[in-house]
C-alpha cells in the first residue's frame, strides 16, 4: 500500500465537493493553515465542508467511503459516551483514519450555520459555489486564536491555588498508597496547573506565542534546562519516584510562578508553598498505619 500524497487527497476533498450539489463551500483549518507550521507526513486534514442540510449525508453514512479505505472511523455527534464539544451544535463530524495513513477530520455544517463554525483564525476558503463568503471574506490565516495571553492577577492566583490546594490532597493518596487516584489526580490537575504556569512562563519570555496542542512546542520556547525539568516531572507506577516527581514539579511550578508574578508584579504566595511542601514532607515520613497526622 503507498500512501496518497498531499495533492491528491486535497484533490479529492476539493473533487468530491465539486460534484456534489448539497455541498456549497469548503474551509481548510487546522494545522495545514498555519503558516508558522512546518507540515509532515501525519499532518490531517481539516476540513469543513458547508452544505444545504445534513439529512442527505447523516441518512447513510456509507458516502464517506468515497474518501477511501477507512481503517476506523469516529462521530461525535452520534456517541453518548464522548458527545462533542457544545460549541460543535448544529454540526456533524466524520473522524476518518484510513488505511494509507491519511486521515481527514471533516465536519458538515449547514449554510445557516456557517459564520460561527468559521471564526476560527486558521480557517481558510479553498471553495465558494455561491459566494457565500464575498460579502465577508474570511481573514488571512494566521494562529492569532492560539497565542499564550498574559494572565490576569485572578486567573494568577486562581491557578496558584488550585496547584498547592491539589498538592495538599495529594498527600493522603500518596500515603495511603493509591497509585490511580494518585495518578489521574496528578496529571488531570496538578500538572494541568503547571502546564498553565508553563505557558505564562513562555508568554511572559517571548511574548504572544503558539504553545500547540498539550505543550507541544514547549521544547522550542523552553531553556534546555527548563524543558527537561519539565520531563522530569512524570513518573512511572513506583512510590519513591511519585514522590520524586511531586517535589521535581514543586520546584518547577515555584520557579516558573515566581519569574511570571515578577515580570506581572503579581504576589506568589510563599507561606503558601511553604506550609503545603512542609506539610508532604511530613506525610512521606509517616509510617504505615499511623494513628495521627501530628
Amino acid at each position: 500500500m503507498t500512501s496518497r500524497n498531499d495533492g491528491q487527497m486535497m484533490e479529492l476533498i476539493l473533487t468530491v465537493a465539486r460534484n456534489n450539489p448539497w455541498i456549497r463551500a469548503v474551509i481548510q483549518d487546522g494545522s495545514r493553515s498555519n503558516p508558522s507550521v512546518s507540515g509532515d507526513i501525519f499532518q490531517d486534514f481539516d476540513i469543513i465542508y458547508i452544505v444545504k442540510n445534513l439529512r442527505p449525508f447523516t441518512k447513510d453514512h456509507r458516502w464517506v467511503d468515497v474518501f477511501g479505505e477507512r481503517m476506523i472511523m469516529q462521530m461525535p455527534e452520534a456517541m453518548e459516551l464522548y458527545p462533542p464539544d457544545e460549541s460543535m451544535k448544529g454540526g456533524f463530524s466524520y473522524l476518518l483514519q484510513f488505511m494509507d495513513g491519511n486521515r481527514i477530520d471533516l465536519t458538515l455544517v449547514p449554510v445557516k450555520h456557517s459564520k460561527r463554525f468559521t471564526e476560527d483564525s486558521l480557517c481558510k476558503l479553498l471553495l465558494d459555489k455561491d459566494g457565500l463568503f464575498e460579502a465577508t471574506p474570511l481573514p488571512p490565516a494566521s494562529e492569532r486564536d492560539y497565542l499564550v495571553k498574559a494572565p490576569t492577577a485572578r486567573s494568577f492566583t486562581d491557578c496558584c491555588n488550585e496547584f498547592w490546594y491539589t498538592n495538599s490532597g495529594l498527600a493522603k493518596g500518596l500515603w495511603r498508597k493509591e497509585m490511580v487516584l494518585v495518578k489521574e489526580l496528578y496529571h488531570k490537575v496538578i500538572h494541568e496547573a503547571l502546564m498553565q504556569m508553563i505557558d505564562w512562563y513562555i508568554e511572559s519570555r517571548h511574548g504572544a506565542v503558539n504553545v500547540g496542542k498539550f505543550g507541544k512546542y514547549y521544547e522550542r520556547y523552553l531553556e534546555p534546562e527548563i524543558y527537561a525539568q519539565f520531563l522530569a516531572t512524570y513518573a512511572s507506577a513506583d512510590w519513591e519516584e511519585n514522590w520524586r516527581c511531586v517535589y521535581a514539579t514543586i520546584d518547577l511550578f515555584r520557579n516558573v510562578a515566581s519569574l511570571v508574578a515578577d515580570k506581572h508584579g503579581y504576589a506568589y504566595l510563599m507561606e503558601e508553598d511553604a506550609r503545603v511542601t512542609a506539610f508532604l514532607r511530613h506525610v512521606e515520613q509517616l509510617p504505615p498505619g499511623a494513628i495521627r497526622i501530628y
